[in-house]
């Protein structure tokens, strides 16, 4: 059995927080939907092509009602920043006729969750 090396050589490892987080979350069903009519019709008209944008519509307002220790989420992404990105993972998916999606997800989460931040600006509950 192999033994993980100390926490401070590991990416990402962070020490254990001295207090519980807290988190939560305040997003209404009205807003929600209407992000995601939105999405999906700006997706569709610009066959796939606008995608980025309702990626970066749905996350901002994911973070926007997310709450962590009293700060707000922010998301900072941009369509445009996702956009070249989005273009080189629609050519992979038609070149490997579709198996690219297996890695597409992971690096697309992966984009997202960079792109995260606490508001230091917002004021708190």
């Amino acid at each position: 059995m192999t033994q993980l090396p100390p926490a401070q050589n590991r990416p990402y490892a962070q020490p254990r927080a001295p207090f519980p987080l807290q988190f939560g979350f305040d997003g209404g069903a009205a807003t929600w939907i209407g992000v995601q009519i939105l999405g999906v019709v700006v997706t569709v008209v610009t066959l796939g092509l606008g995608f980025p944008w309702a990626v970066v519509m749905v996350y901002r307002w994911k973070a926007k009602h997310t709450i962590v220790n009293g700060y707000r989420l922010r998301f900072t992404g941009t369509a445009m920043g996702l956009f070249g990105k989005w273009i080189l993972w629609l050519v992979l998916l038609i070149i490997t006729c579709g198996i690219y999606i297996l890695w597409l997800y992971p690096h697309l989460t992966k984009w997202i969750v960079e792109h995260q931040e606490l508001d230091p600006t917002w004021p708190g509950w």
